[in-house]
C-alpha cells in the first residue's frame, strides 16, 4: 500500500508497489512529472490525481494566455 503525498488516503500503486503489471494510473492523461531516476515516486491517490486533471482542464482555472491541449 503506498500512502497519497497530497491527501495521505491509502491506495495501491504498482510502481511503487513492485507489480509488473501497469499501474491504474497509466490510464489516465500525464498530469505529473516522473520522478527522476534512483528518487522515490511521490504518488497521488485516485482521487486526488483525478481532481488535479480535472483542474488542468478546466480552462476557466487556467492562468491568462495559457493554451494548453490537455
Amino acid at each position: 500500500m503506498s500512502a497519497c503525498s497530497r491527501c495521505g488516503a491509502l491506495f495501491t500503486c504498482a510502481m511503487a508497489d513492485g507489480s509488473a503489471a501497469p499501474c491504474w494510473c497509466t490510464a489516465l492523461p500525464p498530469a505529473l512529472p516522473l520522478p527522476a531516476a534512483g528518487q522515490a515516486a511521490a504518488c497521488w491517490c485516485p482521487a486526488c490525481l483525478r481532481e488535479h486533471i480535472a483542474e488542468l482542464e478546466t480552462p476557466a482555472r487556467r492562468p491568462p494566455g495559457d493554451q494548453r491541449l490537455v
